[in-house]
């Protein structure tokens, strides 16, 4: 019985230190019903509509996944890939494949809930710093999500 709780405790030690350390969560509160936000953003080459950051996005498949390629406005290319997504509970995980971010083993969710006197719109992601410290790369990645939600407020409120 020892052995086995020490076993169990050594698997989650590892399994602990194997997962990213750092992690963003930001939401918004948006007056618009959560299809009509969702029909705004759900589409995964969507991004390049809404996000300030994205001149263009190019959507895609390797191996059977959805591959997105943006381009950004300062210059530079994001790779990602989709990996799930449930248009049923208006929401799609996707992981970092290349670009020049200061994360690693970045994954991340978006996802759409009723809320407050409409939608709650939620961005998420976990990661590791990667050629910044963890200070850097947490303020890039919640940069880039304050931005994104301001930008579906505003597109939902001009849609008034």
């Amino acid at each position: 019985m020892i052995r086995s709780a020490i076993g169990a405790a050594a698997f989650l030690a590892a399994a602990v230190t194997a997962a990213p350390a750092l992690e963003v969560v930001k939401a918004v509160t948006i007056a618009a019903p959560p299809q009509k936000v969702w029909d705004t953003i759900g589409n995964f080459c969507g991004i390049g509509d809404w996000h300030p950051a994205i001149e263009h996005c190019e959507a895609s498949m390797q191996d059977g996944k959805s591959i997105r390629t943006l381009s950004l406005k300062g210059g530079g290319t994001i790779v990602e890939t989709e990996l799930s997504r449930s248009d049923e509970k208006m929401s799609y995980s996707y992981a970092i494949l290349d670009g020049p971010l200061p994360v690693a083993g970045y994954i991340s969710t978006l996802a759409v809930t009723p809320g407050g006197e409409g939608s709650r719109v939620t961005w998420f992601g976990v990661f590791e710093a990667k050629g910044a410290d963890d200070a850097k790369a947490t303020a890039a990645i919640s940069g880039i999500y304050e931005a994104g939600l301001a930008a579906i407020s505003e597109k939902a409120k001009a849609a008034k």
